[in-house]
């Protein structure tokens, strides 16, 4: 938090508005404009906006998504938030990124065509193969949102042309996360990016109560004998939630966009540092980072390191433990979503049922990854790690 985003949000408490205010719509627009897309809908969190694109896909009982295994869990919970059920296809194991081979096998194994929209996900900010996902998916009559609450800023090249993560034309409905781990920390919130004005106007509609406030349809009701408009009615027209984003918050978002080049720039200065010092203190591969896939501008949310632990004789934990005592912070992103206990209970399943997402979290560990880190910093980490892996004995 920087003086800039303090003086934003003060001048939001010292304004006529909390919520519900201007900067809401400026929020809306500059991330538009910094995504090209056509429009933006701000929400309340980046699990709110996956549930608000399965709305507006109008997902429900007897619909199925496919998504990743190795996400956070909104990725999978936003379907059974509206009755749809999940299937997962697995990953490479190599990026962390759902795999294309397994991708076509649960859509052949879909024969009454009930996936209706795939979920990939950007993990640690490395676009997943989108054009591949969205052709298939075409083929298969499914639409694609794609879970970007790791990638604002990041880039994809697809037969020669580059896409932004958030205007893509290869998938319909783009969900961001503004989490204060992420590029843009606004305490919480959410957005979505659309090319589509009816999807834009589906999200605004259903992130708001359902309510509506012109074309109504209890005219008698809306309208005085004049024919003038009741100053005080509104209509709830369908089942909404109140997900909407204060205008704290996005006043706070608009002060942080302003600082996304300088924080996407810094990362990826730490990454090259990281993949460095990772080929010179690991030259046999016991610890080194997810492979990048061919033509992506990674957004570096994450640092993700793959290690052997049985090769150094030490479990992952005893290895987390012994860096925070150093003062280093690790993270393990993620635990399987299948493995979960609800996800085991609902469809039954069991450990090895996704050998690439088991393979990818026996070996992940996410090491420090911000803007304000140093490469003295990432020096200490690499240095540290070294040091706990080689002595395990």
């Amino acid at each position: 938090m920087t003086e800039s985003d303090i003086a934003a949000v003060r001048d939001v408490l010292k304004s006529d508005w909390l919520t519900q205010g201007p900067n809401i719509g400026t929020f809306e627009k500059k991330l538009a404009e910094l995504t090209g897309a056509k429009y933006a809908v701000a929400c309340s969190s980046g699990t709110a906006a996956l549930h608000l694109a399965m709305l507006a896909m109008d997902l429900g009982h007897g619909d199925e998504i496919v998504t990743s295994p190795v996400t956070f869990l909104a990725s999978a919970n936003c379907a059974r938030y509206v009755g749809a059920e999940v299937r997962f296809a697995d990953i490479n194991a190599a990026t962390g990124l759902i795999s294309i081979k397994a991708l076509e096998k649960v859509l052949r194994s879909d024969k009454k065509k009930k996936i209706k929209v795939i979920v990939p996900v950007h993990l640690g900010g490395q676009p997943a193969a989108l054009g591949e996902i969205q052709g298939l998916a075409e083929a298969h009559g499914a639409l694609v949102v794609d879970d970007a609450c790791h990638a604002l800023g990041a880039r994809y090249r697809y037969r020669g042309r580059e896409y932004r993560i958030g205007a893509s034309p290869h998938a319909v409905i783009t969900a961001f996360s503004f989490h204060p781990v992420k590029h843009v920390a606004m305490g919480e919130g959410g957005a979505l990016t659309t090319n589509s004005h009816e999807i834009a106007e589906k999200l605004r509609h259903f992130r708001s109560h359902g309510i509506q406030k012109d074309a109504f349809i209890n005219d008698g009701m809306a309208f005085s004998p004049e024919n003038t408009l009741n100053p005080w009615y509104y209509e709830m027209q369908e089942l909404g939630y109140n997900y909407r984003l204060t205008d704290i918050q996005a006043a706070l978002g608009v002060s942080q966009l302003k600082r996304l080049n300088y924080s996407l720039k810094k990362r990826h200065d730490l990454a090259e540092k990281y993949h460095r010092l990772l080929r010179e203190r690991f030259p046999d591969g016991g610890v080194r980072p997810l492979e990048a896939a061919p033509g992506v501008y990674n957004a570096f949310h994450l640092f993700i390191v793959l290690i052997d632990f049985i090769k150094f004789g030490l479990n992952r934990a005893e290895v987390m433990n012994r860096l925070r005592s150093a003062g280093i912070g690790t993270q393990v992103h993620y635990i399987p979503v299948y493995l979960q206990p609800y996800y085991r209970r609902r469809y039954g399943y069991n450990p090895g049922a996704f050998p690439e997402a088991d393979s990818y979290y026996e070996k992940a560990l996410s090491l420090p990854m911000y803007p304000q880190l140093t490469f003295k910093d990432c020096q200490r980490v690499i240095d540290t790690l070294k040091k706990i892996l080689e002595n395990s004995h």
